[in-house]
């Protein structure tokens, strides 16, 4: 998202901020407002977004992800110039259609059909396009009688259906959407990713607000994490989205404390060191889906005798995956310096979905009864992929027809 000179740059923010007065008691809004008259700038104040530098270029499709309150609505509120920044500039070019907050812009006193003529007028249309989009909106649309009825009797997903329809009718350069997929039945949603794909196939461009990580990776090719206001990370979608995942995985699971390599002295077996391919350090390791994993353990034994070394794989919440012992596949750790032994195990074609696990070394006793020392290390899998689950099963399919997988493109590859 880095940004380009010339007509196809559609979006550019440049160190975007915007803060709020602290006004939690009535004397507080008094006291911003006196020193607003006075021309006082040290006003109390929150920032709810700050920092934020994106651009988007024509053809290019964005989503915006992150927990609710991260900022979010308010970046889509500033692009669009509903908000003033703070701080830092914003530059939108181009016809914008934007679906942020339901129902906003319509008026609820007013039927469907009105609302229709006066969106159809602040998006400069005169009285004959109008006309000539007025059977297509009401299609689209598909709310039967309630079009002569006031907006104020319509369902959450009769507004979000009236709205779409007129955006879609007009067809604009950028299409700013909040959420609009998260409300309406089924078939409606169906209808709406069916006319985004065929809206970005002709070339149009798209910021698109969601909590369904599935549409974000199905409709966009890059992603931006808002984190408390701030970018957490931006680029690639599938980067962007399964680290963010990653990051609720481990929420879930609880904060994740550091696990010293120190081992327990007096224990009859403890591990002495627990490298995930070659890398021995406390730290996450990266590794890509369908490549090979290695992880080499180092057990200290006190008496001498062969322990029994133990591998798991958990999920990030520490739902557990897979494991297996030395003892259990009739194998035994090697010999390695003064009564310390070693086993490495590598799995091959890696069949883990993309996201964050926990990896762990175990050591037990010689007859693989009792659990002696623990240690653990992170690993993250990447990869490109839209599957559901944890793992990726050998399949094949039968009595089809091969399609090519619909990758999204940006113009410049058009």
């Amino acid at each position: 998202m880095n940004a380009v000179a010339g007509d196809n740059l559609l979006v550019e923010a440049r160190d975007l901020g915007k803060s709020y007065p602290k006004v939690f008691r009535p004397r507080d809004r008094l006291r911003a407002l006196g020193k607003l008259l006075l021309g006082r700038n040290d006003i109390d104040s929150v920032a709810v977004l700050r920092d934020v530098n994106l651009s988007v270029r024509r053809g290019e499709s964005l989503g915006l992800i992150g927990e609710n309150g991260a900022g979010k609505s308010t970046l889509l509120k500033l692009l669009t110039g509903v908000l003033t920044p703070t701080s830092g500039s914003v530059a939108v070019r181009g016809r914008v259609g934007a679906l942020l907050e339901l129902g906003a812009g319509f008026n609820p006193e007013y039927s469907g059909r009105e609302n229709i003529a006066m969106s159809a007028a602040l998006y400069g249309l005169n009285g004959d396009e109008m006309r000539n989009k007025l059977p297509e909106i009401i299609a689209f649309a598909d709310i039967g009688r309630y079009i002569d009825e006031p907006v104020k009797h319509y369902s959450s997903g009769m507004v979000v259906r009236l709205g779409f329809a007129i955006v879609a009718a007009l067809k604009p350069d950028l299409l700013i959407t909040d959420e609009v997929l998260a409300v309406g039945d089924e078939s409606f949603q169906k209808k709406c990713i069916r006319w985004m794909e065929e809206f970005l196939d002709a070339g149009g461009t798209l910021i698109l607000v969601s909590h369904s990580m599935y549409h974000i990776q199905k409709l966009c090719r890059q992603a931006l994490w808002l984190r408390e206001g701030a970018v957490a990370a931006a680029g690639d979608v599938f980067e962007v989205t399964q680290a963010y995942l990653a990051y609720h995985e481990r929420k879930l699971a609880g904060a994740v404390q550091p696990i010293s390599l120190a081992a327990a002295q007096g224990l009859e077996f403890h591990l002495l060191g627990f490298a995930v391919n070659g890398i021995a350090q406390e730290m996450p390791v990266f590794v890509d889906a369908g490549s090979s994993l290695r992880l080499r353990v180092r057990v200290h034994s006190r008496d001498g005798r062969v322990p029994v070394i133990g591998i798991g794989i958990a999920r990030a919440d520490g739902t557990p995956l897979y494991g297996l012992t030395t003892e259990i596949d009739g194998v035994q750790p090697r010999e390695d310096g003064e009564k310390a032994y070693v086993a490495e195990i590598e799995f091959q074609n890696l069949a883990l979905l993309p996201g964050a696990y926990t990896l762990k070394a175990h050591a037990a006793d010689t007859e693989g009864v009792r659990l002696f020392d623990t240690l653990e290390r992170g690993a993250v899998v990447r990869g490109k992929t839209r599957e559901f689950g944890l793992i990726r099963l050998q399949h094949l399919w039968r009595d089809v027809e091969s399609l090519p997988v619909p990758i999204r493109s940006s113009a410049s590859e058009r």
